[in-house]
């Protein structure tokens, strides 16, 4: 797993803090999946931040017209490019909770070939948008929309690359460790 040299030391907080916009949006996050992850109580130490990732994550959930299987293969493609195991562990986790087929997680955690043509394409035009800082080739470009996808589908695809950037860097600071719910997962690249 890739971490920065440098590790922030701020503490991870808590939906206890006596910092209310803290608490406020970690008893939400409890509320909601049951648990506080590591990642978000070390991002909570700048609550802008884990706002503007929670909008951000939520939104591409709701609307990036992507299955579960499409979503977790931006995400895991996003997050592999950028070396974040904690990411790795947790959309594999999730992956696995919303019946994505192994195969294909398992081959975007390992480097492989995916074995379905129009997941593939995903997962290379994903990759072509980071490589090339968003600048892909009309070549790319053309054969992501010829596997089925739409320039609506490119843009939530920028909008994942700006929620797992906001992760993965967080997590790459502070060397976040891996929650116990998704350590069966965990990813050492």
């Amino acid at each position: 797993m890739a971490h920065a040299e440098y590790r922030l030391t701020l503490p991870p907080r808590t939906d206890t803090d006596d910092d209310l916009s803290v608490a406020a949006v970690l008893a939400k996050a409890k509320a909601e999946i049951g648990m506080i992850p590591n990642m978000y109580a070390n991002m909570a130490n700048a609550p802008a931040l884990l706002n503007t990732y929670l909008l951000g994550y939520s939104a591409f959930r709701a609307e990036s017209g992507l299955s579960a299987t499409e979503q977790e293969t931006v995400l895991l493609t996003i997050s592999r490019f950028n070396g974040c195991g904690y990411c790795m562990a947790a959309h594999s986790a999730v992956a696995d909770m919303t019946h994505v087929p192994a195969a294909i997680t398992d081959a975007i955690r390992d480097g492989q070939p995916i074995p379905d043509h129009r997941v593939a394409a995903l997962a290379d035009f994903t990759l072509a948008m980071l490589t090339s800082r968003g600048m892909p080739s009309t070549a790319a470009v053309e054969a992501f929309l010829d596997a089925g996808y739409t320039e609506q589908h490119v843009l939530h695809i920028i909008l994942a690359i700006a929620v797992k950037t906001i992760s993965n860097y967080s997590n790459h600071l502070f060397h976040t460790p891996v929650d116990a719910a998704f350590a069966a997962r965990t990813w050492e690249g």
